[in-house]
């Protein structure tokens, strides 16, 4: 039976403080890439301290993800080649993984279901980007915000099996029931996570803002409706499984107009969604 929801909440909050934080290495990537004046070589001086990071970040850039045709084995050509914003996702994105996968969580939501469901969005939002003309810079980072929107998600514990099988029955917006049950949905808790991970603005709007794209800030208005769209987009292919088997498709057209996309644009990525996440799978594999 579900707990009382001042309860819950505090339980999430005991969890989220409990959570380890990223490594120093991973801040100091997303410190020196905030900066207007970074320079690639201080990122390179920062990565290559971390041995791990290093040949993570040369492993995914040799990987069919990024269908190089030269292998590279340095990181100073890695940053050249992919720019410093790539670089800094890649070390964001598998430090997520691996701190997320080493924190113990409810198997409500089963967790090569959850991230094959992650991989989906990621790469469906990085192939609407791309069809909306996003600038390169930024395509990756509509591909991390997409791959990290449910976060929020990990700290639920057993209790959260009632609210799948209600949504299910009720073919219900998820977050409709998670507030109802439990007084706090996934967005607010990834929300939560991304303030503690301190996440750039982008992606904590994409984490925090993915089911009301029309109300978040004009920064990240489109990245966030990028991810929106993917996550509709996966939801009704039915690949992995985050629990809302039943999109809300109402706000669909509102989407395609802020995401800046036709219908036609958005039916068209269909055909590389399957191909892309084949090779994005290297993200769960470092």
């Amino acid at each position: 039976m579900m707990q009382d929801k001042h309860k819950q909440r505090q339980q999430i909050e005991k969890f989220i403080r409990k959570m380890p934080s990223l490594s120093t290495t991973v801040g100091k990537v997303l410190e020196i890439c905030s900066r207007t004046d970074a320079s690639p070589n201080e990122l390179n001086k920062v990565i290559s301290l971390d041995p791990v990071l290093t040949g993570q970040v040369l492993k995914l850039i040799n990987s069919a993800y990024y269908s190089l045709l030269n292998k590279i084995t340095s990181l100073t050509r890695a940053i050249t080649m992919l720019g410093m914003n790539t670089v800094k996702n890649m070390a964001l994105s598998t430090a997520i993984i691996r701190t997320v996968s080493s924190t113990n969580k409810s198997k409500v939501l089963p967790t090569a279901q959850f991230w094959q469901h992650s991989i989906g969005v990621g790469v469906s939002a990085k192939l609407l980007a791309i069809a909306s003309n996003l600038p390169i810079s930024e395509r990756e980072e509509a591909f991390i915000a997409g791959l990290l929107h449910d976060l929020g998600k990990v700290p639920f514990g057993d209790e959260y099996i009632e609210v799948l099988n209600l949504a299910r029955k009720e073919q219900r917006p998820l977050l409709e029931v998670e507030q109802e049950l439990m007084g706090i949905d996934h967005q607010e808790v990834g929300l939560m996570i991304a303030e503690k991970w301190k996440l750039n603005e982008v992606i904590t709007l994409c984490v925090s803002g993915h089911h009301q794209a029309g109300e978040v800030a004009e920064v990240a208005r489109r990245q966030v409706a990028f991810v929106a769209l993917g996550n509709m987009y996966i939801n009704i292919l039915d690949i992995g499984y985050a629990g809302d088997p039943f999109p809300d498709v109402a706000g669909l057209e509102d989407l395609l107009d802020i995401a800046g996309l036709s219908w036609e644009e958005y039916g068209a990525i269909g055909g590389d969604v399957e191909k892309e996440i084949e090779k994005a799978q290297i993200f769960l594999q470092i």
